[in-house]
Order: C-alpha cells, then sequence, then structure tokens
C-alpha cells in the first residue's frame, strides 16, 4: 500500500481472526441501534449492506441486514425519528457481522445489554464493526485492549482519557485488525463499508459499488486532512477529468509530470490539488489505481503476473507482488484463490 494511505493494512494476529470464504449464503449484517444512535451511520449500514445491488449483475445477494435495538424503540439523535418495529438484541446472535454506529454522548456508559450483545458477538467468532464513535462501546465492551483502533477525531483526547490501554491511530479513516474494524467520522464509514466488500468479495466487485454510489473507492488521505482546513481563497479545478483521463491509460509509462502536463500546471501545483482534493499524493492515487486494476485482472483470470504487471502499469512481477501484499495483506496467488474466477 503507498505511504500516505487512508487505513492501517489487515492485521494477521495470532489469536482468532474472522475470516470471509467464496460461499452461496448470504452473509447476515446486525447493526445495533442504540438511544441516540447517528442515523446517517445506520444510513451508510442499510445502503452497504441491505439495498440491492443491480450494479453487480447477476452476483447476490451477498449481505443481508437486520437493525435491532435494545428496547422496544430506540430514539435517535436529537429526536430526528424513533426507530421502532425491529428486532431486539437477540438478533445479533445469528449475525456474521455486527455493525455499531456512533452516537454524541460518547462519555456516557451504555446500557449493559448493549455491552453483553456486543461481546458474545465477538467471542462466538462474529466479526465486530464500529463506524464513528462507535469505538467508544467497543473499547467499554473491553474488546479493544490492546489492540489498534481509530475514532473521530473531535473525539480523540476523550477516547484516550477514557481507555488508555486502547492502541489509539487517530490520523486515519480506519482500522482493520482482522475480527476488530473501527472508522473514524461518520463518512469514514463509507471507506470502511468499501473495505469490507473488497475484503469479502474483491476489489471488481467493491468498484462496482463504489461507482454506484459516486464515491471514490479508496481515499488515501488520513483525518489530519478534514482537521481546521482552511478554505482556499480560490478553489482549485476539479481534478475529475485528469483522474479519467489517467485511468484509461494506467497501462501506459505514466509519471507524476505526465499528469501535470495533462493538467496544465507545475507538478508542485498538482501535487497541492491532490492533496486538497483526495488528501493524497499524485504518485500515490497512481500507484493505488494501478493496484485496484491488477486485482481486477487477477479476478478476471489472468495467471501471467508479468502480464498482469504490464497491464497495470507496475512494470514487474516483483513489484507486482510487493504492492498487492501491502493493499491486501495477499500474494497474487493467495488473492487469485480468495477472489478469482471459481474453480482455479
Amino acid at each position: 500500500m503507498p505511504q500516505g494511505s487512508s487505513h492501517s493494512r489487515p492485521a494477521r494476529p495470532a489469536h482468532r481472526t474472522h475470516r470471509t470464504h467464496r460461499t452461496h449464503r448470504t452473509h447476515r449484517v446486525a447493526v445495533i441501534v442504540d438511544e441516540g444512535t447517528n442515523p446517517f451511520e445506520v444510513g451508510v449500514a442499510t445502503e452497504l449492506f441491505g439495498l440491492p445491488r443491480p450494479e453487480l449483475g447477476g452476483h447476490g445477494p451477498l449481505y443481508e441486514i437486520t437493525l435491532c435495538t435494545p428496547g422496544s424503540a430506540a430514539r435517535m439523535n436529537h429526536g430526528f425519528f424513533t426507530l421502532t418495529g425491529v428486532p431486539g438484541l437477540e438478533a445479533v446472535d445469528e449475525a456474521d457481522t455486527l455493525v455499531v454506529p456512533g452516537r454524541p454522548d460518547n462519555v456516557v456508559p451504555r446500557g449493559a445489554d448493549v455491552l453483553d450483545a456486543i461481546r458474545r458477538t465477538h467471542a462466538r467468532g462474529a466479526r465486530v464493526v464500529s463506524f464513528c464513535t462507535g469505538s467508544f462501546a467497543l473499547a467499554e465492551a473491553g474488546l479493544l485492549d490492546g489492540r489498534r483502533a481509530t475514532t473521530h477525531w473531535m473525539w480523540a483526547d476523550t477516547f484516550r482519557d477514557l481507555h488508555p490501554q486502547v492502541l489509539l491511530e487517530p490520523d486515519v479513516l480506519f482500522v482493520d485488525e482482522g475480527d476488530l474494524l473501527t472508522a473514524a467520522g461518520s463518512a469514514a464509514a463509507l471507506d470502511l463499508g468499501l473495505h469490507i466488500w473488497r475484503r469479502d468479495h474483491g476489489a471488481e466487485l467493491a468498484n462496482a459499488v463504489s461507482r454506484r454510489l459516486v464515491f471514490a473507492a479508496h481515499r488515501d488521505g488520513g483525518q489530519r486532512q478534514f482537521v481546521e482546513r482552511p478554505v482556499p481563497d480560490v478553489p482549485d479545478a476539479s481534478l475529475g477529468p485528469l483522474l479519467s483521463w489517467a485511468q484509461e491509460r494506467l497501462g501506459e509509462p505514466l509519471t507524476v509530470a505526465d499528469l501535470a502536463a495533462r493538467a496544465a500546471v507545475s507538478p508542485a501545483t498538482l501535487h497541492r490539488r491532490f492533496r486538497a482534493q483526495l488528501g493524497t499524493t499524485p504518485l500515490a492515487w497512481l500507484t493505488g489505481e494501478r493496484v485496484a486494476l491488477a486485482c481486477r485482472l487477477i479476478e478476471r483470470g489472468e495467471e501471467r503476473l508479468d502480464v498482469v504487471a504490464a497491464g497495470c502499469g507496475l512494470g514487474t512481477a516483483a513489484n507486482l507482488r510487493d504492492r498487492l501484499r501491502r493493499e491486501t495483506g495477499l500474494s497474487p496467488s493467495a488473492y487469485r484463490r480468495r477472489f478469482g474466477p471459481a474453480g482455479q
């Protein structure tokens, strides 16, 4: 993964980790909607894991979602609406993945029933995910002790004070610890959700979902880009046309100088625009796009690493192996076994 990436690589701890394999059984996702939950993050979970995905053609449904509450109803943040008519917390016992959204009153302890539901879900081997300040609930349940995690940058100091035993990474968009995954701010829930799609089903399907959402499949910047950043007096022009042009030519020997020439700006100006609009550098973006293309080629059945490396602009099979392992934690052969065409 290029330096300056938005998230930490999936960890491979010695203890139990959640692993997903190709299967025709629909992956079950439960979302705990507690009192005061932020509705945006519930919407993200519903969009990513609950709605039909016609953009995937014959693939699906790959996920099914269940919202559940600790009581008969849950009043959302600021009383925007009250969620009723959904199952109780017993629904988590059937989930393969549990999602815990955030809420603004993070210093108020969660109910014992909610913490018990989180603990027993993790104890039986299911994957547990938090969005935004939902990481406070995971930490309160004791799941994050000695583990890496993130949360919204505005709550980082409070999180450290309350949970000093957690290895907080405040400058990333999300952290993947295998069985425990935490996202930073509310919008970072989309980054983590697409990462879960990519981890479960490969880059091809994850990219299709991201295109449908009109959201970047990879955001390589961290939270730091959103902290009290002043608005420029004159906004830079959109990078959209340049990115589309480059994506059509990834197999060519494109350089940052080529991108700058195409945009008719200096390399320094191009660097500033990438930092401002994407939170990353031109080189890191270009490398990430090439790795994503390599993943798609492998998923479509190409076995010759030199052909994949040449086709995506990574040059050599050795460079492909290194970049793919950094991005996915898998060697090309392991990636092919997991996401390649059936029967390979």
